[in-house]
């Protein structure tokens, strides 16, 4: 499973990158503006660091606006990914991104219909969101099973980035249930790297290296 960083703050995306475990980076407006930075700047910092797609989401509403929108940053690098609303313009626009070769990230999926015709219409990747189907008391990754199953069942080669992920349990049953990506909060990648019982350890060997003649 590859493991994308979901942040606009480059020093975070920086030390991710620096321990080698970032494929890729998801972003948005909102993400750009707790950074408080101008998003194309951040987009071709960004591409300087990781080689991986780097999502930037685009904020039209009809489909031929996206993809004038969206020229600005495909401008950039060849690995900028387009991040288009689950809408039927969305799904138009898809398409036309398709035909021109530029890969697309569908956002905001929280159904597996959505899902099917983000696929139907060719989008390099799928994001449902977990996090926020938990929060309204849905279980977000059975969505994430529902969908891994129709893509398998039929082939499709979209693939599936689960986003609005919340604490490193969604990274465990995504990784689980086949999702081929999971995008994560920098606290979140920091976290999977914890466990008490191997602080616990290394405090030990340590303890015990100073025990030992030298």
């Amino acid at each position: 499973m590859e493991i994308f960083i979901d942040t606009a703050i480059i020093d975070e995306i920086k030390e991710a990158a620096s321990y080698g475990l970032v494929d890729g980076v998801t972003t948005n407006p909102s993400l750009a503006a707790k950074a408080g930075k101008n998003y194309v700047e951040t987009l071709k910092e960004i591409s300087q660091i990781v080689d991986g797609p780097i999502s930037a989401e685009v904020v039209s509403e009809k489909a031929e606006d996206m993809v004038k929108e969206a020229e600005k940053y495909t401008a950039i690098s060849k690995n900028i990914a387009i991040k288009v609303p689950m809408t039927l313009e969305g799904m138009k626009a898809v398409r036309m991104f398709k035909e021109k070769g530029i890969m697309t990230n569908v956002t905001l999926v929280f159904s597996a219909n959505q899902a099917l015709l983000a696929a139907k219409a060719g989008a390099t990747f799928v994001s449902p969101f977990v996090g926020r189907l938990d929060d309204i008391g849905h279980t977000g990754m059975e969505l994430i099973e529902e969908i891994v199953q129709i893509y398998d069942n039929y082939g499709f080669e979209t693939k599936v980035l689960v986003a609005s992920v919340r604490h490193p349990e969604h990274v465990k049953e995504a990784a689980l249930l086949g999702a081929d990506v999971c995008t994560v909060p920098y606290k979140v990648l920091m976290q999977m790297a914890k466990h008490a019982l191997t602080d616990v350890g290394i405090k030990k060997f340590l303890a015990d290296w100073e025990k030992v003649p030298k």
